[in-house]
């Protein structure tokens, strides 16, 4: 039987998300500040046969092309095809999902930018680390910061990257309601001269203060997400209640995450919060 290899998928968290535009092609500029998080999915892959394929038990996680990893795999081969280099390769390719679908935790572009990882280590790095990051804007604005992994300022459509150093190992409590929010929505209901997460994202970086999360976490698109979901706003109070340094939407929504400088505190507000019976509930920190 062909060798199976394994590799984890972070999630991640938007500490501040600042909408600065919208530009001609509907596409809308950022600048965010983004750390992985490990709470993580898992991806087996076994390299056999022609075809490229994904497995996923997780009711409403598409297996084909609707899935980031699986359209990941398929433009690599295609891009290997593309340089002369020998393409006909199949993989299997099985999802264990932890992070839900829909929360604003990046999992299908972590996953996208996983799968790009191991194929470019399997076939002896074939591509320089700025043609992947190609390859992985082409298939989603977060995908690239999934390939850097540390983090890091985001700005354009996701495609421009610079590190942010010196961020404290913040714990980490996530709270998904349990439906997550359609990423279209939430920006189509966006008003941008109401947008205010810019200006306080500036004032952090160019004090070149450590950065604080009472002061400097911030999500233009937090109002519009909580309009249609008022529940995002109830995880907030319920984080800061339970201690939280800070608490933000992340992304588009619809989860939810607490900041905690105390390990136990942050697991008292973990287990506090899991009591609510629609709200799912994941403990991590920040990977600096």
């Amino acid at each position: 039987m062909p060798p199976e290899r394994e590799s984890l998928s972070p999630a991640k968290v938007n500490l501040n998300l600042a909408v600065t535009g919208k530009r001609s092609d509907g596409y809308h500029e950022l600048v965010s500040l983004m750390a992985c998080v490990d709470v993580y999915d898992r991806i087996r892959f076994v390299f056999d046969g022609t075809d490229i394929t994904l497995r996923c038990r997780m009711p409403g996680v598409p297996e084909d092309e609707g899935n980031l990893a699986c359209r990941a795999a398929r433009a690599f081969r295609g891009a290997l095809r593309q340089k002369g280099a020998p393409a006909a390769f199949g993989l299997r390719m099985t999802l264990e999902k932890t992070i839900p679908p829909g929360a604003g935790l990046g999992g299908g572009s972590s996953n996208a930018a996983t799968v790009l990882q191991v194929l470019n280590r399997r076939f002896d790095q074939p591509f320089t680390s700025e043609e992947l990051a190609e390859l992985a804007l082409s298939l989603g604005a977060d995908v690239p910061f999934f390939l850097y992994g540390r983090p890091a300022i985001v700005t354009g459509i996701g495609e421009k990257i610079q590190p942010c150093e010196g961020l404290f190992p913040y714990r980490v409590v996530i709270v998904f309601p349990g439906e997550g929010l359609p990423t279209p929505a939430v920006y189509s209901a966006l008003n941008l001269e109401l947008t205010k997460c810019e200006k306080k994202l500036k004032g952090f970086l160019l004090t070149n203060k450590a950065f604080r999360a009472s002061r400097d976490m911030c999500n233009d698109l937090e109002a519009p997400a909580a309009r249609r979901r008022p529940d995002i706003l109830a995880i907030k109070t319920a984080l800061l209640d339970a201690g939280a340094a800070g608490a933000l939407m992340s992304g588009s929504g619809s989860a939810v995450f607490g900041l905690f400088k105390d390990a136990a505190a942050a697991q008292k507000a973990g287990e506090a919060l899991s009591a609510r019976n629609a709200w799912q509930v994941f403990q991590g920190r920040l990977l600096v």
